[in-house]
């Protein structure tokens, strides 16, 4: 440890440390002490605003490619692991598709699945919100939206923690449960891509756009979209999951936060973006330097697997003055939840929604709320998913709820 990681608090290892996810804050505020870039447990952190923005920006220098995460597939994660000039023409076909108007549609349907949730635990004034809300919504939009069946949710789900939490006794038996996953996912889509082809009629879903879709004349490969699928496993399910958890138990612990929403729903999308910058649910994402440079008075060398701390920067004092107070109306809010430059989020309106309406539905019939009594939050680190969040409210009356 060096002289100034000693005279700051920071440790390296705290980025992996569950204690440090549940509660992240202190440990940003003593990462950004001791420099812009800090050693992490795999590798350098970018832990201050300039900086992480630099390399957001930058992909020429901080490549998000096949290289930098290796998590068992064999195709790209499209288009996350595409680098330009070639992302560009991924963007121009995949943007339209998750437009804001696009996915505008799918607001009642949303709307009739929260609900739907919630009927299945409101009367007994107690539930687990991550088992029996956060968890299986995000995924049951998902199946709608490419066009497959909600009856394969379980399986979806088994292949997301497959890729995602892993299990093993070593590094190299979570490597290889994690390619068996990998290797399923990617199975299941191609045969549902071939499936798809042969059957005739007319499809709106989003498998079919993909099937339908062409880049500069030419039609995506059966890998190409499930490149796509893979990305959207990963980035529409988890990341819409632990955004809810993080959001709920935050405001069942902070009761007066809470009331403001209840108080004035107008306040939720700003209040989403609040909470999204303050929790942060996806604490980093990687990238892989492509040369020796100097970041921030920081030295890296060409070839270091890169951790761009999201979580660090979106708090950073040195670009919000205020960032550790957490203002449920602050407007604007230029937080980096969402990634930034060409990378930013694909799905981004689609996850807002998903959390826009699960907070205003939320709040309409259970407005009161609070952690049950003895519960203890057991954050995980990276994505930051709580494994059991119970929750105890008052039950409806008869004819309410």
């Amino acid at each position: 440890m060096s002289q100034v990681e000693e005279s700051t608090g920071y440790d390296p290892g705290g980025f992996m440390d569950p204690a440090v996810s549940a509660d992240p804050q202190p440990f940003y505020r003593q990462a950004r002490a001791t420099g812009a870039v800090v050693p992490g447990t795999f590798g350098p952190q970018i832990v201050r605003r300039a900086a992480v923005d630099f390399a957001l920006h930058h992909p020429e220098d901080f490549s998000s490619g096949m290289g930098s995460v290796d998590l068992g597939q064999s195709v790209p994660l499209i288009p996350l692991q595409v680098d330009p000039p070639d992302h560009r023409n991924y963007r121009r076909l995949l943007d339209p598709i998750f437009a804001p108007r696009q996915m505008n549609v799918l607001k009642p349907e949303i709307t009739r699945l929260v609900n739907e949730r919630i009927d299945g635990f409101i009367d007994r004034g107690e539930c687990d919100f991550a088992e029996e809300l956060a968890v299986p919504l995000p995924s049951s939009v998902f199946l709608g939206l490419v066009g497959l069946p909600l009856s394969e949710l379980e399986l979806f789900l088994s292949m997301k923690d497959g890729i995602l939490r892993p299990t093993g006794v070593d590094m190299d038996e979570v490597q290889a449960n994690q390619k068996v996953a990998a290797r399923q996912i990617e199975e299941y889509f191609a045969q549902a891509i071939k499936d798809r082809q042969k059957q005739k009629g007319n499809h709106d879903d989003m498998l079919t756009l993909f099937l339908n879709a062409e880049i500069e004349g030419q039609r995506l490969t059966v890998d190409e979209i499930v490149g796509i699928c893979f990305l959207f496993i990963l980035a529409g399910l988890d990341t819409v999951t632990d955004s809810l958890e993080c959001f709920v138990a935050y405001l069942a612990q902070h009761p007066d936060q809470r009331q403001r929403i209840v108080d004035d729903p107008s306040i939720i999308p700003s209040a989403v973006e609040e909470l999204l910058r303050w929790e942060t649910p996806v604490t980093a994402v990687p990238r892989l330097a492509m040369k020796d440079m100097d970041l921030g008075g920081c030295p890296i060398k060409k070839g270091d697997n890169i951790g761009v701390s999201i979580g660090a920067a979106n708090t950073d004092e040195e670009a919000l003055p205020d960032a550790g107070i957490v203002d449920l109306t602050r407007n604007p809010n230029k937080h980096l939840a969402f990634g930034g430059g060409i990378h930013r989020c694909l799905g981004s309106h689609l996850a807002r929604m998903e959390l826009r309406i699960t907070l205003k539905e939320w709040h309409q019939r259970i407005p009161g709320y609070s952690l049950a009594p003895g519960a203890e939050l057991s954050y995980m680190p990276g994505l930051r998913q709580i494994e059991k969040l119970h929750l105890v409210f008052d039950a409806p009356g008869p004819g309410r709820g």
